[in-house]
């Protein structure tokens, strides 16, 4: 006789179907798990075998053998514990194996028969929901996994619990849905005292979702001004908390199953390594820039980064996606982000002040800025000069305008184009392009003439002339002109300006 039970592997954000085969045969007693299963899975065998020895079974004296089909499908995690078990238990004839055709089975076990949470579990229920069919989970993920909704999920705090749940004997409770939490915002805008310019560039990177590069001297507020970026961001709708959620699932960073409202903000030290930026490693899992996904990856001392690094930015900026291709596996993350970067102007920070500039002035200025090359600086929508901020700024009262206000108004701008875009897969003004950008971001004659003029003074590529026209529609959305006028151009212009180079 041969059990099954059904499970997943993971690729990415794609659950695939995974059989799990159990055959209990004549012959010396021997455990085989075969289907291409990577260490944690080898591990499972062990797991399992004491699993069932704190129920108080013991394995048949014969030869058992598991199968993960398709046996071509590399499988990872320890999450093939419980379909582990239970197709063994099913073949020893402790269940009925005809009633586990109805379930999909995610969860790791504990020595004492506890089943623990694994990562993916809400792309298991989303998978089990499309495939008609019930989940078996951790009791810990049951509210995770009901955000999947049309399923039925069985949340099993462990074997025994499970088991009798399935004859009958005990009724296990239907999970419910974790509670959104309370979106968490950073400091406040009234702390930032001066740096208007600075202020106003925020509110128009948030209200079009469009990347910022902070340029100024040590202590000018430049982190600051990043880390209020999420008190003037709108809200994620139900169904984007659904598509982040699912990228923290899988990373195993989703607690509790509580699905958070909060755009992502991640912030990765300038020592992060390629594969830690843009996900990759040994057993493939999605990196700071697919984490941040719909929220903001805050680069801190950009030029400090490694350059390799900071290039492999440059196609998820553009696509919204990015692939990780290994030897053994391809994998899609969504990486739709927005990107806010901070540096010094040079080495020693103090460049343009004569009392503290170094001796290499200007020149280590272009050295020091040579390390972000041109092509990510031309992605980066808005640049922005923080100038030093004074001891009579700092002695100022608060100001009067905080973030709520400016929340406001990009929650108004937000608003103007989500009715415009309404129908296509775009969600801000930063995603415009072909013949949406020419239908609403095209300026009139004095602005188009004012943008031509400005493109070639300043030498603008293809990209940056096409960023240009993003940001001017968004200043326009900010004002409630339905046109994109020259005063628009003319500020969106503005903050073209890159660091001075070599």
């Amino acid at each position: 006789m041969v059990a099954l039970v059904t499970t997943v592997a993971y690729l990415g954000l794609e659950a695939r179907s995974v059989e799990v085969q159990c055959q209990i045969a004549p012959g010396l007693p021997r455990f085989n798990l075969v289907g291409l299963p990577d260490k944690a899975v080898n591990e499972s065998r062990e797991r399992v075998h004491a699993a069932l020895a704190a129920m108080g079974l013991s394995l048949p004296p014969k030869r058992i053998t598991i199968n993960l089909s398709p046996a071509d499908l590399p499988k990872e995690g320890s999450h093939y514990d419980l379909p582990i078990a239970l197709a063994l238990l099913a073949a020893m004839g402790v269940t009925d194996a005809e009633q586990l055709a109805d379930f999909v089975a995610v969860g790791e076990l504990a020595l004492d028969g506890r089943i623990v949470p694994t990562p993916g579990v809400l792309l298991a229920a989303i998978h089990a929901a499309g495939a008609g069919k019930a989940l078996v989970c951790p009791a810990a993920q049951g509210p995770e996994a009901s955000w999947a909704g049309g399923l039925s999920v069985v949340a099993a705090p462990d074997l025994v619990s499970l088991l009798n749940h399935l004859k009958g004997t005990q009724q296990l409770p239907a999970p419910q849905r974790g509670e959104a939490e309370v979106p968490g915002f950073g400091p406040d805008l009234r702390q930032v005292k001066g740096q208007e310019v600075a202020k106003r560039a925020l509110e128009i990177a948030a209200a079009g979702g469009h990347n910022l590069l902070l340029i100024g001297p040590p202590g000018a507020g430049k982190s600051l001004l990043a880390s209020c970026l999420p008190g003037i961001l709108p809200d994620l709708s139900p169904a984007e908390a659904l598509e982040v959620s699912m990228v923290a699932s899988v990373a195993g960073t989703l607690e509790d199953g509580r699905i958070s409202r909060a755009r992502p903000f991640r912030s990765p030290h300038h020592s992060a390594s390629m594969a830690a930026l843009t996900g990759g490693g040994l057993r493939v899992r999605p990196g700071e820039v697919s984490l941040a996904h719909l929220g903001v990856l805050f680069l801190d001392e950009l030029p400090e980064f490694q350059r390799a690094v900071l290039d492999s930015l440059r196609q998820p900026l553009e696509t919204g996606v990015v692939d990780v291709a290994r030897a053994n596996a391809h994998v899609t993350f969504p990486a739709r982000v927005q990107l806010v970067a901070a540096m010094n102007p040079c080495r020693c920070g103090h460049l343009g002040d004569p009392a503290l500039a170094c001796s290499r002035a200007p020149r280590c200025a272009a050295d020091y800025q040579s390390k972000v090359s041109g092509p990510l600086l031309d992605r980066i929508d808005l640049h922005v000069e923080v100038d030093p901020v004074s001891a009579a700024d700092l002695a100022l009262p608060p100001p009067a305008e905080g973030s709520a206000e400016v929340a406001a108004r990009v929650a108004a701008a937000r608003g103007i184009q989500q009715h415009r875009l309404e129908g296509t897969a775009r969600r801000s003004n930063a995603e415009l392009d072909g013949d949406l950008l020419d239908r609403h971001a095209t300026p009139d004659e004095a602005g188009r003439k004012l943008l031509l003029q400005a493109a070639e003074a300043m030498r603008l590529s293809a990209r940056g002339y096409t960023r240009m026209l993003r940001v001017a529609r968004t200043v326009a959305d900010l004002a409630g002109s339905e046109a994109v006028g020259r005063i628009h151009v003319a500020e969106a212009l503005s903050y073209r300006r890159s660091a001075p180079r070599a």
